[in-house]
C-alpha cells in the first residue's frame, strides 16, 4: 500500500469570501458541449485561485427573473490581463446552461469566492483523474498545469454524442472515456496504482462517486490522505456540493 511522502501532502489556504460584478468579455461555444466564458471587470483585483480543485459560487439571473447561483471551477485566471475563464456545459439542460446558451459580451454576473485552495502538489509519482462533465474543466485544468514529467490516468465519464475533447498535452496521460456509469466502476476495478506515491482525484454525481470511494479506499486500499472524491451533483437537486473523503 502507497503511503503518502511529507512533500507530497496536500497544502490548504484560506481566502477572504468577497463577491465580486464580472462582465462576459468572450464567448466561446466548441463542438465539445461545453461554451468557454471569459469574464472581467474591476472587482477581480485581488482574486486567486490556486488549485484546480477549487470553486466559485456563480450568481446569475435566470428567465424567470429569479437569481440562481451554481458552483463552478475557474478553469483559468490570467492574473495580468484580469481575465477569468469558465466552462459551463451545454447539454444537461437547466438554468446555468440556458444562460451560457444566451451569453454574449456585455452581459454581467456575480460570483462569490473562492473561499480557499486545496494545493495538491504536481510532484506525485501518479495521477489518477476521474469524473464526468461536471469534472471536465477541472480535470483539464490539472492536465494543463501538470509538468511535463507527470504521469496521469484520465477516466472519464461522458455521453458517446460528446466524445471529442482537447487539452493541451504537456505531462503523458492517458484516457479511458466511456459512456455508462456501470463502466466506470468496472474500469476503475481494472485501473492498478502505478508505484510509488500518488493522488487519486474525482468527481461526479453523488451517488456514483459514493462507489467510486468504496472502491479506491477499500478494495484498492489506497491511503484516505491520498485521495479526493467529491459529489459535484447530486439526481434531483440543484447547486449541490459535498465532498466525501
Amino acid at each position: 500500500m502507497s503511503s503518502i511522502l511529507p512533500q507530497h501532502r496536500i497544502e490548504r489556504v484560506r481566502y477572504e469570501l468577497i463577491k465580486r460584478k464580472v462582465t462576459v468579455s468572450k464567448v466561446e461555444r466548441a463542438g465539445d458541449g461545453f461554451a468557454r466564458i471569459s469574464f472581467s471587470g474591476e472587482d477581480l483585483a485581488g482574486f486567486q485561485s490556486q488549485s484546480f480543485d477549487d470553486h466559485i459560487k456563480f450568481i446569475f439571473t435566470d428567465a424567470r427573473g429569479q437569481t440562481v447561483l451554481r458552483d463552478y471551477t475557474p478553469s483559468h485566471w490570467d492574473a495580468e490581463q484580469g481575465v477569468l475563464l469558465l466552462e459551463f456545459a451545454l447539454h444537461g439542460g437547466g438554468a446555468a446552461a440556458s444562460w451560457a446558451e444566451q451569453a454574449a459580451v456585455g452581459m454581467t454576473a456575480m460570483i462569490g469566492g473562492p473561499k480557499g485552495s486545496m494545493i495538491i502538489p504536481a510532484q506525485q509519482d501518479w495521477h489518477l483523474l476521474l469524473g464526468d462533465d461536471s469534472a471536465l474543466p477541472a480535470i483539464r485544468r490539472r492536465l494543463a498545469e501538470l509538468p511535463a514529467a507527470a504521469r496521469a490516468d484520465v477516466l472519464l465519464l461522458r455521453p458517446a454524442a460528446l466524445a471529442a475533447w482537447s487539452v493541451p498535452r504537456q505531462a503523458e496521460w492517458q484516457l479511458q472515456q466511456v459512456t455508462e456509469p456501470a463502466a466506470m466502476l468496472a474500469a476503475l476495478r481494472q485501473w492498478q496504482a502505478p508505484a510509488g506515491n500518488g493522488f487519486a482525484w474525482c468527481a461526479g454525481e453523488g451517488g456514483l462517486m459514493r462507489q467510486v470511494r468504496s472502491i479506491l479506499l477499500e478494495e484498492k486500499a489506497l491511503p484516505r490522505e491520498g485521495v479526493r472524491v467529491a459529489a459535484y451533483w447530486r439526481q434531483g437537486e440543484a447547486d449541490f456540493h459535498e465532498r466525501l473523503v
